[in-house]
């Protein structure tokens, strides 16, 4: 049976807008964002063990890596006045440190003051916008204007303008457990963890949370995403709230995760890229950045605490894979991951999203190629990444049922406990991991991808990886008919894998082979000028750029196909 796509629009959950938990926050934004300044203060003291001496050093450290920051690597979406505020810490820590006759409890009251005008600044900075009325207005010039381009392209003429012949649902196929999905959304709160291979996802995620008629979900953006005027108003507008990975220090990261656990406490559907940023090397994230992700089992052991026990205090994972047979951002993005060396390195944003007219004019070449997204929803998962059943209990790996509540227990009742938590988040990422890998959905730019680099690998076996992408285009050739054995190979190793239920698969893959090839050839990186799989006029395989060749290749890894080879 082959897996059917959703075609219509749900109705919504939630129809009045009132009853959207991210309305009530909005409501609320000044208490919330007050209220998670002086919660991430608390965290920041028991973290410094309320030392003076050491709530300085982070002061201190957070001082220089903003005024670095500022100087090195400034955004235009960074408030005017960043300069003076820092300045503003940097004369209240002088005055501290150079005026005697302060003792222990005086000097840590003074640090308190400086902490607590940061963390303000940060959750005011880091707290959503959302507006109601923008949001339905987004939603329906997103919809409206992808499907214009879309009719444009497939119907022929002045009528194209006009029609309603082909809609989003045919371009941008959602596929999985949608239903599910929509029942929990109505009974807990949700956590959608999706991969992240470009930085159209946010507004693709946005668009299909809202065909699935579930209430707007709050998610963290990239900052950087902001600096662009049209990505800002669709961002705000569907309720992101920011996220600035310029900023590592510790007081910008917890009260980043208290934004997050708040709000999911305060029962906003939530949405977060688990990977951390868009992924470099094309591959499915295997390492998970965590931090984020802890945030969810905070919530869920804070909603226990506060004696919410049944399923309305309930935290669900939702994972979900996103495909694309081309990522615009493919040639910086691998460039990216190939001069990392191991070290955690500043780099300056790529620019391919830089301006308006750049992300217009994609669209626009997008939506008129005839190429296909999938988003694949996953089964829901508890906290503890145990799979839940339609109603929302959880169930052990034999299917029975278990109770989450257990397993913050200690002593007969529910405590924090950091360490056991930590070991929970771990426990959580390698499940999410697992879940994208079995609902990742294979196309065939993949598999002639994935195919085309592992035959060239093959042909050069000496070479190392750096030598083998430094390779002269003109000595890579396939013969037609060797890559054609080899793509049926992979593909017969992609349908067993399929029915032991480890990955999942297009219904164009279930053309003749000739046809897989053409069509994955022409849709791999159709938009990049130079393309990472061509064929001369013989019919034989080449390269134009083994870099993206290799980016494409890397959808497949994490299955063992390389053994085929």
């Amino acid at each position: 049976m082959e897996e059917k796509y959703i075609k219509h629009k749900y109705e919504p959950i939630h129809p009045s807008k009132d009853e959207w938990p991210v309305v009530k926050l909005a409501r609320e934004r000044k208490e919330f964002v007050k209220k998670v300044a002086d919660l991430s203060e608390d965290r920041i003291l028991k973290l410094t063990s309320n030392n003076p001496d050491i709530l300085k050093e982070e002061l201190e450290t957070t001082l220089y890596r903003e005024k670095l920051r500022i100087k090195q690597n400034p955004w235009v979406v960074d408030p005017d006045d960043d300069e003076s505020f820092w300045s503003g810490v940097k004369s209240s820590l002088v005055q501290i440190s150079t005026e005697a006759g302060r003792n222990k409890i005086k000097k840590l009251q003074e640090y308190k003051s400086i902490l607590n005008s940061i963390t303000a600044r940060y959750a005011e900075e880091i707290a959503s916008n959302f507006k109601a009325t923008h949001y339905k207005f987004t939603r329906s010039v997103v919809t409206y204007g992808f499907s214009r381009l879309l009719n444009a392209a497939r119907v022929k003429g002045f009528k194209s303008i006009f029609s309603n012949q082909y809609t989003l649902q045919d371009k941008i196929q959602i596929t999985g457990e949608t239903d599910h999905l929509r029942d929990l959304a109505t009974k807990g709160t949700v956590v959608m963890v999706p991969t992240h291979f470009s930085n159209l996802d946010s507004i693709l995620i946005g668009w299909v949370i809202s065909v699935l008629g579930l209430p707007p979900f709050i998610y963290g953006a990239g900052l950087n995403l902001f600096n662009i005027s049209i990505f800002a108003y669709f961002m705000n507008s569907l309720g992101a709230y920011k996220v600035d990975r310029r900023k590592k220090n510790l007081m910008y990261l917890e009260t980043l995760k208290t934004y997050s656990k708040e709000a999911i406490q305060f029962g906003c559907h939530s949405l977060f890229f688990p990977g951390g940023t868009r992924s470099r090397s094309g591959m499915i994230e295997s390492r998970l950045k965590l931090g984020l992700l802890s945030t969810a089992i905070e919530a869920q052991r804070a909603n226990f605490e506060n004696g919410l026990n049944d399923i309305s205090g309930k935290i669900f994972i939702v994972p979900v894979t996103i495909n694309y047979h081309f990522v615009l951002e493919a040639p910086s993005l691998i460039r990216d991951h190939l001069s990392i060396t191991g070290q955690e390195r500043y780099y300056k944003e790529n620019d391919e999203f830089s301006n308006s007219y750049k992300i217009s004019k994609f669209l626009v070449k997008f939506f008129t190629k005839g190429s296909d997204i999938s988003v694949s929803v996953g089964k829901a998962m508890d906290v503890l990444g145990n799979y839940v059943d339609v109603v929302g209990n959880s169930l052990d790996k034999k299917g029975r049922l278990i109770n989450t509540r257990d397993y913050f227990v200690s002593g007969g009742k529910v405590t924090i406990d950091n360490q056991r938590e930590e070991e929970y988040t771990n426990m959580l990422g390698k499940r999410i991991v697992e879940e994208f890998h079995i609902i990742n959905r294979v196309f065939n730019s993949h598999l002639v991808a994935f195919t085309a680099f592992e035959i060239i690998k093959k042909q050069n076996r000496k070479l190392d990886l750096f030598d083998l992408l430094r390779t002269p285009q003109e000595d890579i050739t396939i013969p037609y008919e060797e890559f054609k054995e080899n793509c049926q190979l992979v593909l017969d190793k992609i349908h067993e894998l399929k029915s032991q239920g480890l990955i999942n698969t297009a219904p164009h893959l279930s053309k003749g082979m000739d046809e897989i090839i053409k069509n994955g050839i022409d849709n791999v990186g159709m938009y990049h000028s130079k393309r990472p799989i061509i064929q001369d006029n013989s019919g034989d395989i080449g390269t134009d750029d083994m870099s993206l060749l290799y980016f494409y290749h890397n959808r497949l890894t994490g299955y063992g196909l390389e053994k085929l080879f």
